[in-house]
C-alpha cells in the first residue's frame, strides 16, 4: 500500500499568480485521478483555512465521507494565519475539532513563537491530543526543533509528524538539529517537498537533495519517515508522478523493505492506532 503524508483540496485555488482554472484545480478530484493513475491508495488531505477558503476543513470533511477509503483528514486547528493562533482556548478547540471531523490527526503550522510549546497554553493542547490519541502534523522551521524535542519527551504517545523533511538542508546547522530529534522515538519526517529543499526548485530529480535525505535516512529509518507529494502545490514545481520517483527511484539508496516502509507502511501503522 502507497499512502501520501502530505497532500492539499481546496474549493477554490488560494494562491497567487491567478490560474484559469480556480474552481477546479484544487479539488480532490484531482487529487484522486492522480492517485488513481500512479497506484497510489491513500492520502492525508492537510488542511489549511488560507485565501479564499475559510471553509476548507469542512468542504475535506465532505471529501472523507464521499472517498473514506481513500482520504484521511487532519484538520487545520490555530494554524499561522488563524485569528485563533495560540490564544486561550487552544485545548478546547482541538476537543471540538476532533469530534466535529472524527480526526486521527491535526495540522498546526508554526511562526517563531518558539516558546510557545513550553507554555500553559501549548502544553494543554498537546496533553488534549495525547488524551484523544491524535497525530501532530506541524509545520515549522528547524528553529523549533530544540522545543519539540523537549515536548515529544513529555508526550511520547502523542506522534509528531514534521512537514517537508522539517525544513532541514544538508551542510547547514540546520540538518543537525533535525537530526539530532531522531534521539526522541515519536519524532517523525515526512520525505515530502523536495523542490522545497532544493537549491532550484524545477530541477527533478532534485538531486541536491541526496545528500540531506542520505542523512534522514540514518539516523531516522524507515520505520519514521514517510513519503508526502505536496500535491497539488507540488505542480508549481513537478507533476504527482515526479514527486512520488524524486523519491522512489531516486533516492535509489533506500533498502526495498525501508521504502515500503517510507511509501506507506509506517504511516499506516500510526493511522491504524491513531483516533481510538
Amino acid at each position: 500500500m502507497i499512502i501520501d503524508s502530505h497532500t492539499h483540496a481546496w474549493r477554490r485555488w488560494p494562491y497567487q499568480p491567478p490560474v484559469p482554472d480556480p474552481e477546479s484545480r484544487g479539488v480532490a478530484e484531482q487529487l484522486l485521478w492522480e492517485m488513481d493513475r500512479h497506484g497510489v491508495d491513500k492520502a492525508v488531505l492537510v488542511c489549511a483555512r488560507i485565501e479564499h477558503n475559510p471553509d476548507n476543513n469542512d468542504y475535506v470533511a465532505d471529501c472523507v465521507r464521499r472517498h473514506p477509503d481513500r482520504l484521511v483528514q487532519f484538520a487545520d486547528v490555530d494554524c499561522s494565519w488563524s485569528e485563533t493562533y495560540h490564544v486561550p482556548g487552544a485545548a478546547s478547540r482541538l476537543e471540538q475539532a476532533a469530534n466535529q471531523y472524527a480526526l486521527k490527526g491535526f495540522t498546526h503550522y508554526l511562526k517563531g513563537d518558539t516558546e510557545w510549546f513550553a507554555t500553559h497554553e501549548g502544553l494543554a493542547f498537546f496533553e488534549k491530543a495525547a488524551e484523544l490519541n491524535l497525530i501532530a502534523s506541524l509545520a515549522l522551521s528547524p528553529q523549533w526543533q530544540p522545543a519539540l524535542r523537549d515536548l515529544a519527551r513529555q508526550f511520547p504517545t502523542v506522534p509528531f509528524l514534521c512537514h517537508h523533511m522539517a525544513g532541514a538542508r544538508s551542510g547547514q546547522d540546520s540538518m543537525d538539529e533535525v537530526l539530532r530529534s531522531s534521539e526522541v522515538d515519536n519524532i517523525y519526517i515526512k520525505l515530502s517537498g523536495f523542490h522545497y529543499i532544493s537549491n532550484v526548485s524545477w530541477d527533478y530529480p532534485h538531486s541536491d537533495t541526496h545528500p540531506g535525505v542520505r542523512q534522514l535516512y540514518a539516523h531516522f529509518g524507515g520505520d519514521r519517515l514517510c513519503w508526502g507529494s505536496d500535491y497539488p502545490v507540488v505542480r508549481f514545481n513537478m507533476t504527482y508522478q515526479h514527486a512520488l520517483e524524486a523519491f522512489r527511484t531516486h533516492c535509489s539508496f533506500v533498502t526495498p523493505t525501508d521504502r515500503d516502509k517510507i511509501l506507506g507502511a509506517t504511516l499506516s501503522t500510526l493511522l491504524n492506532e491513531a483516533g481510538k
